[in-house]
Parts: structure tokens; sequence; C-alpha cells
């Protein structure tokens, strides 16, 4: 309970505080939110994935591990959220989405913290954390955008609208300037920081505005299925993959809770960017922020029992 408690007051509680800004803000002035999707795609995002990539230092073999792990789960909640798809007869759009919000988990502003917590600021333990948040950010702004945009236009034309945004040159200058140890001049670090740190805040801030709008009717369904794979089944997969790979310790541990993150506000984001059922986007990583407050203190505590 305390433990619960502790999470909810740390974690959960600084999370809702933005959400609920940008939810009274949108009340009393009707943001434009097509312009705040743009703000986070254009402009704090890359910010954010070009610092994270160029900053942190990775172990190969740890890296490989973890690359593992992270494919096979995905793999395996992707084909879940197809078979759930199907059963629920979504359409092409909603059902890019529904995937999305089930393969993309929170491991930043959530999965940070929580790690941090848990770990009690374990470099090696926060290693991991940060090796699967490169990886989320990796897949998200390739695979997610071009699933999406897929939806309205044909995939030649989506990968060269992928092509000319800056989140693709990002990735790609903080993996080369990391990997080849180039030296970035301080006129160019210091706002590439300023930027990056208002990514979470602008997220949640998007998030908030994008709930305020919500008109909580139809397609409970289809929330529900995505909140059972994503908070259930995903930690259940992330447990079976560790088990046979025989994952111990430290390691073990981490990846089992980073697996149990709620849906990631970017998948609302990008939902909104590109108009693809962006309400019901809202509706899942709200719900599944809320629950993750138990199921995530559940799998902590089985994650100690466990390894």
């Amino acid at each position: 309970m305390l433990e619960l408690f502790t999470i909810v007051k740390d974690i959960i509680l600084p999370i809702f505080i933005v959400m609920a800004i940008g939810f009274i803000l949108q009340k009393k002035f009707a943001l434009d939110i097509s312009t705040l999707s743009k703000l986070n795609i254009y402009f704090v995002i890359p910010s954010f994935i070009f610092v994270k990539l160029y900053s942190t230092t990775f172990s190969v073999r740890l890296f490989g591990y973890v690359l593992l792990f992270f494919v096979l789960l995905l793999i395996i909640l992707y084909v879940f959220s197809i078979l759930f798809a199907k059963i629920l007869r979504l359409d092409k759009g909603k059902r890019t989405t529904f995937s999305n919000s089930i393969i993309f988990f929170n491991s930043g502003n959530y999965g940070v913290p929580v790690n941090d917590l848990v770990f009690k600021g374990d470099p090696f333990a926060m290693s991991i954390q940060v090796i699967i948040l490169t990886l989320q950010n990796i897949f998200t702004f390739t695979y997610g955008i071009f699933s999406l945009q897929s939806v309205n236009t044909n995939k030649w034309k989506a990968m060269i609208g992928y092509f000319k945004m800056p989140i693709l040159y990002a990735m790609l200058a903080g993996l080369l300037f990391n990997a080849f140890n180039v030296s970035i001049p301080s006129v160019i670090w210091v706002p590439a920081n300023y930027i990056a740190d208002a990514m979470i805040a602008l997220a949640l801030l998007t998030l908030g505005a994008q709930v305020a709008r919500i008109q909580f009717k139809a397609g409970l369904s289809a929330i529900y299925s995505s909140l059972t794979v994503r908070l259930v089944m995903s930690p259940m997969v992330a447990l079976f993959i560790i088990w046979i790979f025989q994952v111990e310790g430290i390691t073990a541990q981490a990846l089992l809770i980073a697996s149990a993150m709620p849906t990631s506000v970017n998948s609302a984001v990008i939902a909104e960017e590109y108009k693809n059922y962006p309400d019901f986007a809202a509706q899942v990583v709200l719900f599944s922020t809320i629950i993750s407050a138990i199921t995530v203190s559940l799998v902590i505590y089985f994650a100690g029992v466990l390894f």
C-alpha cells in the first residue's frame, strides 16, 4: 500500500497536474490543438530525441539484449493488437491507432521516474530504461508516423512524407554524433537542451487539451481491449520472454517493469497531428495512465518476488 501511495504521489500526480492545466486552458481559451501537435512533432520532440541519443552511453552487449527483448515484445503485442482489432471489426484508420496505443508505451516521463524510484537511482537499471526509451522514440517516430500517414495515402507517399520530417534527422544526428564523439558547441547544445526540457510538459499539456474535447460515448470496447493488452498482457508477455532467455536480477526486473508502462502520450500526439481518431487515442492514454497506478504497482511487487 505504501508503494502504491508513493507511486501515485511522486509520479501519477505530477503528470495529472500538467494534464489538468491543459484541460483548463482548453476549456477557457479553446486552444488550437493542431498547432500544439505541430509544436510537439516539429519542435520539441526532435530536440528531445537528439539530446537523449547524443548524451547517453550504451554498452553494446546490454543494448543487444534490450533490443532483442524490445523487438520480440513489440512483435507479439502487435499480433495481439491485430487479433483484437479483427474481433472488434475496426476500420483501417482506427485499427492503426488501436495498434499504436498498445505497442507505444510511456517509457519517458512515466517509465524513467518509476525506474528511478524502484531501483533508487541505480545507474545500471537506469541504463536499461534509457535504452528502452531510445528504442521507443525511434519506433514511435518512424513506424508510428509512417503507419498513420499510410492510412490516407499510399505507402510510397507516406515514406516521402516521413523523410520531410525533422525527427528522422534528429535521430540520425544524435546517433552519429554520439558514435563518433562529435563535440557540439554550447551555442547549439544549450538551446537544444532548453527545447528538449519542454517536451514532457508540452506533450502532457497537449494531451490535457485533447481530453477536454473528448465526448465519452461509442468505442469503449476498443478502449477496454487496448487497456487489457497494454497493462495486463504486455507484462505477461515480457515475463515469458524473460523466462525463455533466463534473464535474472536487476536486468529482469527492469525489463519487466518497463513493459508495464501505460500508453505513450506521443501516440495521442501523432494521432492528433494526422487526424486519425485522436479522441480515441487520448481516451486510451488517459485511462491507461489512471489504471496503471494499480497495475504498475503490482508488476513492481511481482518483479521483486520473482527476481
